[in-house]
């Protein structure tokens, strides 16, 4: 291996359903929305990440935008391993090499994934040019970035709350121990709004627009201390086909989005019921930790505590959790070797 060592580039990846970030040299060099943009015509990818997303919703039959992930998994295989490509292509210490290195990775895959969409995942990296790939379970990256020793015998929780999976799971000594994996997570909160401003307000919102209200003024439950502004929402009026705006709180929010966290809360509580009661007994003085973009949704940690008489802890910058363990682990490959799925 000696000589080809220094032709290796090591690069971490949390492909994920929403967003996809990559470190190289322990720097995050890629935060990216995980879609691209594909002229019909040609078939040639012309955007990716950010400019791609700016052209969500509004594209006109020449140009489609692909989100090549979907719940966790790669749906669209052609889309996700172009979109792989141009991330790492974009990686600003790879551009100035003269051929594209040959590239070690830790990528994460959400637990509950299937032998054949774990080997999409695989085949795709292999086929940008990676000549090692190691495969690591999402919850497992978060509690590494979250902070957590994994190989200590005591249970830890980790709900990971992503674009289109919810991770929730129970480790110990470097294992999962009971783990459950929820298709409800931040994109179904999107469709929820969706959905609760065509019915309660007659408003056609697109997905952008949606994903904003979310974030400014979403909401896990209706009595938060530090209550979010009014924001106005544009969209298409149902009834008269013209463009308008109405005002909507964060109460609305969390009405619209009750019924997806009662699931979460719900696969929560079922993780409790099967977990062995020694970690039971860890977890009881740990508490919960929860990573993801998901986690930052205003009370739910206040929520999930109310629900399982826990203390629940927000990961510090939980939208970037998992990649960071992706990336502690990638620095210590010998050390982590017995976590890894070939």
């Amino acid at each position: 291996m000696g000589f080809f060592d220094f032709l290796t580039e090591e690069i971490a990846i949390d492909l994920g359903t929403a967003n996809t970030l990559i470190i190289h040299n322990d720097k995050v060099v890629v935060d990216s929305p995980s879609i691209v943009a594909r002229d019909r015509i040609s078939g040639k990818i012309i955007a990716v990440g950010k400019e791609a997303s700016m052209m969500q919703g509004k594209t006109h039959e020449n140009i489609k935008t692909i989100r090549p992930l979907k719940d966790g998994v790669i749906a669209d295989f052609d889309a996700s391993e172009q979109m792989i490509n141009l991330f790492i292509k974009n990686i600003p210490a790879l551009k100035k090499k003269f051929f594209s290195p040959a590239l070690r990775m830790v990528v994460c895959i959400p637990s509950g994934i299937t032998e054949v969409e774990m080997r999409a995942v695989k085949e795709s990296c292999e086929r940008v040019n990676g000549k090692e790939v190691y495969l690591i379970h999402e919850p497992m990256a978060a509690a590494i970035g979250i902070g957590i020793d994994i190989m200590q015998p005591k249970g830890n929780m980790i709900v990971d709350i992503g674009g289109g999976t919810t991770e929730i799971a129970v480790i110990a000594l470097g294992g999962i121990v009971c783990d459950k994996s929820v298709k409800v997570a931040g994109d179904v909160f999107t469709n929820d709004i969706v959905y609760y401003m065509r019915t309660q307000h007659n408003l056609y919102v697109g997905e952008r627009t949606a994903e904003k209200i979310k974030i400014q003024i979403g909401a896990a439950t209706e009595d938060l201390e530090l209550p979010p502004e009014e924001m106005s929402v544009q969209g298409r009026d149902l009834l008269t086909g013209k463009p308008k705006q109405v005002q909507i709180s964060y109460r609305e929010i969390a009405k619209a989005l009750d019924k997806s966290i009662l699931r979460i809360e719900d696969s929560v509580m079922e993780t409790l019921s099967q977990t062995p009661p020694e970690l039971a007994a860890d977890i009881y003085n740990t508490g919960i930790y929860l990573a993801g973009g998901g986690s930052m949704l205003r009370g739910l940690d206040k929520r999930l505590s109310q629900k399982t008489d826990l203390p629940v802890y927000i990961a510090e910058d939980p939208l970037r959790a998992v990649v960071r363990g992706t990336g502690i682990v990638l620095k210590n490959l010998p050390k982590f070797k017995s976590i890894l799925i070939k």
